[in-house]
């Protein structure tokens, strides 16, 4: 009975991490968004993207890719996680997980 009450909760671990990957990969697109809302169109970019890897930690962060773009006025973040196997920092799925966010664009005067 041991082994299989192990397995379930290597199992129910490992749903965790998935769903904790999708939590911080939309607030990271969240986050991004918003910084790229408020820079300058020359800077958006930069702060775009500074924005999404700022919030991902050690784990997560080091192999996030966080996109950028603009345009109808609207500015639109992709950050794409890889998803860690048992324990974040070692072995990754061969999958990743995408967050998207968008926010409208600021008018300056």
């Amino acid at each position: 009975m041991t082994p299989a009450i192990l397995v379930t909760l290597v199992v129910l671990w490992q749903l965790v991490l998935v769903g904790y990957t999708f939590t911080l990969a939309g607030n990271a697109a969240d986050e991004a968004a918003r910084a790229g809302t408020a820079a300058s169109p020359g800077a958006r970019q930069g702060a775009c993207q500074a924005a999404g890897t700022d919030t991902l930690s050690g784990a997560w962060g080091s192999g996030a890719t966080v996109t950028c773009a603009t345009g109808g006025g609207m500015v639109t973040a992709d950050v794409t996680i890889r998803v860690p196997i048992l324990f974040p920092g070692t072995l990754s799925f061969p999958f990743d997980v995408t967050g998207h966010a968008g926010a409208v664009e600021e008018e300056t005067d």
